[in-house]
């Protein structure tokens, strides 16, 4: 398969996967406003790189809450990825082993916390929704940490589903080969599905929307677990989840499938990482396809960036093969950045190789 870049993986997946199980994964909410502006963002940032500095050898590697990896591209969590390829999740995690990264998996997922554990080693985080029955959370987290898992990474942006017009058109439904793993034995499948897409009918029937700040706290009573909080666009919030106890913050507008018309994440992550003030590591996801990206997520503050699309898409189009050459492009992809831009290590990335849009001077018009 002749790849030369992430995207590329995109049409192949459309090729292969039903219509419904494409939009599934492709679409966002609404107007797809968002969704769109996740990745044209990233063409409002150039870079100033530094010549004539020595770039004879290039380190990616990383620290992640005390878990050396070796790039600072991780894998967020997607849910139901058997319905891309029969191997789903356990392929997408023998991959993140192999190329030496972090895998989160996904409550929804189609391969329970056990069966991704018994794929080999890796560092392995969990994404964690509140459900109304704590008794879930509990459960979920517990057998999280008997299967040897790092992290929890709760989706803190989700009271309700997002209105997502293509899976409502398509009237989605759970293939008939795929369940929810990680709550198999459930009788989800009698909530109801009335003028809506199955998954987002269970689980706006799940998800406790009286959640708060006062529950990541409480989450740190039944876990010691690091804890971070994926859903932060704005200073206020990231100040509150410190305060919380937050161990990581991830900048994350949901793969622009929550609520459209909010900022690409790229666009909030400085403010996110001021507010800060180096007291947690800061992540982002959304519309990261290239390592001029990442490149550029780093040089505004980020400790690294998760993939979501790309591994899927990927996965459909060629197994666990696709999720790694994902991986691998996008390692070399940025080691090529950092080399043309001066930078010979992570640590030397700084504010000063980039130019956004909002650091241009405005012209004032004419009267």
């Amino acid at each position: 398969m002749n790849i030369t870049n992430v995207s590329e993986y995109e049409a192949i997946a459309k090729e292969k996967l039903s219509k419904m199980i494409y939009d599934y994964y492709a679409s966002g909410a609404e107007d797809q406003w968002t969704l769109r502006e996740n990745r044209n963002a990233f063409s409002r940032i150039l870079f100033k790189p530094r010549i004539l500095m020595d770039v004879s050898k290039i380190d990616l590697t990383t620290n992640v809450l005390g878990f050396n990896i070796s790039m600072p591209i991780m894998i967020a969590p997607t849910a139901l990825q058997k319905m891309a390829h029969p191997q789903g999740e356990y392929a997408t995690a023998r991959a993140a082993s192999v190329a030496g990264t972090i895998m989160t998996l996904s409550s929804w997922a189609s391969s329970s916390v056990e069966e991704v554990s018994s794929t080999g080693p890796g560092i392995r985080f969990l994404q964690l929704y509140v459900f109304k029955d704590r008794s879930m959370v509990t459960q979920l987290l517990r057998r999280a940490e008997n299967a040897g898992f790092k992290a929890i990474v709760l989706t803190a942006d989700s009271p309700v589903i997002g209105r997502r017009e293509a899976s409502i058109k398509n009237r989605s439904t759970l293939p008939s080969y795929v369940r929810w793993k990680n709550f198999e034995g459930m009788d989800l499948e009698k909530l109801d599905k009335t003028n809506n897409s199955a998954h987002t009918s269970v689980v706006n029937g799940l998800y406790d929307q009286s959640l708060t700040w006062k529950d990541v706290t409480w989450l740190q009573t039944l876990t010691s677990l690091p804890i971070i909080v994926k859903g932060v666009l704005t200073a206020e919030d990231t100040r509150l989840a410190i305060q919380a106890g937050a161990a990581g913050i991830i900048v994350s507008n949901h793969g622009a499938r929550q609520l459209d018309y909010v900022p690409a994440t790229i666009m909030a992550l400085e403010e996110v990482v001021q507010a800060a003030e180096g007291r947690v590591p800061i992540f982002m996801d959304g519309g990261v396809r290239r390592g001029t990206d990442v490149f550029k997520a780093l040089a505004l503050g980020a400790s690294g960036v998760f993939i979501g699309r790309p591994v899927v898409f990927s996965l459909a189009a060629d197994g666990e093969a696709g999720v790694r050459k994902v991986l691998e492009m996008l390692h070399g992809e940025l080691e090529i950045t950092m080399a043309l831009c001066g930078c010979p290590s992570l640590k030397d990335i700084t504010r000063d190789h980039v130019v956004t849009e909002w650091d241009r001077p405005r012209i004032a018009p004419k009267l």
